[in-house]
């Protein structure tokens, strides 16, 4: 595959955009969240092509991002048989913005998109880059409106969600390109504000159920739809969640293995003589929010581990704030990969709702 990446601010950028989606091709699409791999969700044929390049298992339903308010709800309500009013409180308080609401089904639209499924996950993206092609796409073209985009996070399945154009980039330059079109656009929106996925809210159960927590905490959606926002575990109805974006026990994993570690386990093993330090061949990326306990000189000195190699220590330094440490979770993960990194040691964060986004990331990158 060749990735081509187009600047926002080229006035032909926009256009050729639109056309490659108006025909049933792929687009790398800048969001506040991550990008995303962008196709027309009511054509199957284009929606089969982004499970083909992310190599997506096609029972695992894509989100469908519409456009603003006034388009948002028109594409909400042509996607949906049914908007609860504690699900339209939440569109009115959060889109545009990364939250996420699964929603019972119209038949015959979005089929592809939905992994077999009668519900489909909606959202309105925040990012004035994708919200001008989607109000642009909106326009009828010779009797055809494109009414939302299929767009899952631009890589290949499982893996580290892109931030930048230039991620998604290299995402797709690598491997083999079998099932993947021969160009693929990427919009350079920059890097996204956001840098987790989307909160994600069942409203298919009668009462809102937080499958994948997010930017917007519980709280938060709480106190905007106006009563208590459950937990999976606590809906005892006997209906089965359906099945959701990034919810899997193991994904958003980097090459290298992800340990999350407490404070003074962490602190022991980054020690010279440390028996975890010296197992491993290779260098070891380090991201904390606490000071590593060691000096610079002994993280960068290699070490002889006991497989025979060094094992070199490369420190970041993790964001204090929970939004910040989010920007930059999944850019880190990559770099730390493109170090040469063979385990990343990750101090685990504070048990609080504001860092809840960050430690299912973390969690999930670190079963895989």
């Amino acid at each position: 595959m060749r990735p081509l990446i187009l600047q926002t601010h080229e006035s032909t950028s926009l256009p050729r955009c639109e056309q490659v989606l108006r025909e049933g091709g792929l687009l790398g699409l800048p969001t506040e969240t991550v990008y995303g791999l962008a196709a027309d969700a009511d054509q199957a044929q284009a929606v089969a092509a982004i499970f083909a390049a992310k190599g997506r298992p096609a029972d695992h339903p894509l989100i469908v991002h519409v456009a603003d308010m006034d388009g948002g709800l028109s594409g909400a309500r042509y996607f949906s048989r049914d908007i609860p009013a504690f699900a339209m409180r939440l569109m009115q308080a959060f889109w545009p913005g990364p939250l996420t609401l699964i929603l019972p089904r119209r038949e015959g639209v979005a089929t592809a998109a939905a992994g077999g499924q009668d519900s489909v996950g909606l959202r309105c993206p925040a990012h004035p880059a994708a919200q001008a092609l989607l109000r642009a796409l909106r326009h009828r073209v010779q009797g055809s409106v494109v009414w939302g985009l299929a767009a899952p996070s631009a890589n290949r399945f499982g893996r580290v969600s892109p931030t930048t154009a230039q991620h998604v980039h290299s995402e797709f330059l690598a491997g083999s390109d079998e099932d993947k079109p021969a160009t693929l656009l990427v919009l350079d929106g920059g890097p996204c504000e956001v840098g987790i996925e989307s909160t994600i809210v069942d409203c298919t159960r009668g009462e809102p159920v937080l499958l994948r927590p997010g930017a917007v905490s519980l709280q938060a959606l709480a106190k905007a739809c106006g009563q208590a926002v459950r937990l999976p575990q606590e809906v005892a109805n006997g209906q089965a969640a359906p099945r959701a974006s990034g919810t899997l026990a193991a994904h958003y994993a980097p090459n290298a293995k992800v340990r999350l570690m407490q404070i003074a386990d962490l602190q022991q093993a980054l020690q010279p003589d440390s028996a975890q330090r010296r197992a491993v061949f290779g260098r070891i990326g380090v991201y904390m929010r606490t000071r590593p306990g060691i000096t610079p000189e002994q993280a960068a000195q290699p070490q002889v581990g006991m497989a025979g190699g060094p094992a070199q220590l490369l420190l970041r330094a993790m964001p204090q704030d929970a939004a910040r440490a989010a920007q930059h979770l999944f850019a880190t993960l990559r770099a730390l990969d493109d170090a040469g990194a063979k385990e990343i040691w990750v101090e685990a964060t504070p048990e609080n709702v504001e860092w809840a986004g960050v430690a299912d990331r973390l969690q999930r990158a670190s079963v895989a």
